[in-house]
């Protein structure tokens, strides 16, 4: 194994784990920014109000993107199994 095939490896783990998350956190973002702006034109200054709205639109993505979610990352790992068996056998 040579360091272009860890670092390749590497790569696309980071890249795998930034396009599954990246639905979740943009939501989560999106929200913390609604919710922000509602609590500066209310004038209200509550911190807890952030919390349950981000964690309900939060689960409502997890529910959505499941399926793709688990798609991605079962691809993933059948790439790393293939490579891991093309290894062994060479």
């Amino acid at each position: 194994m040579t360091d272009a095939v860890i670092v390749k490896l590497l790569r696309e783990a980071l890249m795998t784990i930034l396009i599954v998350s990246a639905p979740l956190l943009g939501v989560g973002m999106f929200v913390g920014l609604l919710i922000s702006i509602f609590q500066t034109t209310t004038s209200i200054q509550e911190q807890t109000l952030t919390f349950v709205p981000k964690i309900v639109a939060i689960f409502i993505t997890f529910v959505i993107f499941a399926a793709w979610i688990i798609h991605t990352l079962v691809n993933y790992t059948k790439n790393i199994f293939m490579l891991i068996g093309k290894i062994g056998a060479g």
